[in-house]
């Protein structure tokens, strides 16, 4: 009786401890309510500062001299936002100014995402992100034709770090030619 009774005990321990070990799938709520890997509550990050280059004043350039060398700013994104900060509101806005003056300039708008989070959460996001420049520039102007988007999620990092330094860079959209 005694070892059966150890038994039962010792196997409902091994149940308890191999469900409390599993993760498990929350959704986040927000505007698109995608869901994201998480475990516990969105934890406190400190956000450093990123240093965004202004857009350097170049001249009209040719259709082919703009597809090689297109002086467009990344902008930068806060962790597990889409929402444009003020700085990317500035920075579209010197980057219209560049698509105005190259009328026969078409881009693509590059989502990226850091590291943190599911593969399927991150294209999501990377696509919100994405977008909200495209509309952005689109009340500043530029045509809705000439743009497109695409998200490569946490694909396509600039900084291959794995510190809030290199997740502030890689959080950003980017401004390509298309031909």
């Amino acid at each position: 009786m005694r070892k059966l009774t150890v038994g039962f005990f010792v196997a409902i321990c091994c149940f308890t401890l191999s469900l409390a070990g599993c993760a498990k799938k929350e959704l986040v709520k927000g505007e698109g309510e995608t869901p994201a890997a998480t475990t516990s509550a969105k934890p406190e990050v400190k956000e450093e500062k990123v240093q965004e280059n202004a857009v350097k004043e170049a001249p009209a350039v040719s259709t082919e001299e703009a597809k090689s060398v297109i002086p467009l700013d990344n902008i930068y994104f806060d962790f597990d936002s889409y929402v444009l900060t003020t700085n990317s509101r500035n920075t579209l806005a010197k980057n219209a100014d560049w698509l105005k003056k190259n009328a026969s300039v078409n881009i693509q708008i590059a989502g990226n995402c850091d590291e943190r989070g599911s593969d399927e959460y991150n294209l999501a996001l990377g696509e919100k992100r994405a977008k909200a420049a495209m509309n952005y520039l689109t009340t500043l102007g530029i045509s809705g034709s000439r743009l497109s988007t695409i998200s490569y999620g946490k694909e396509k990092p600039i900084d291959p770090g794995h510190d809030e330094a290199a997740w502030a860079k890689n959080r950003n959209d980017q401004f390509l030619s298309t031909k």
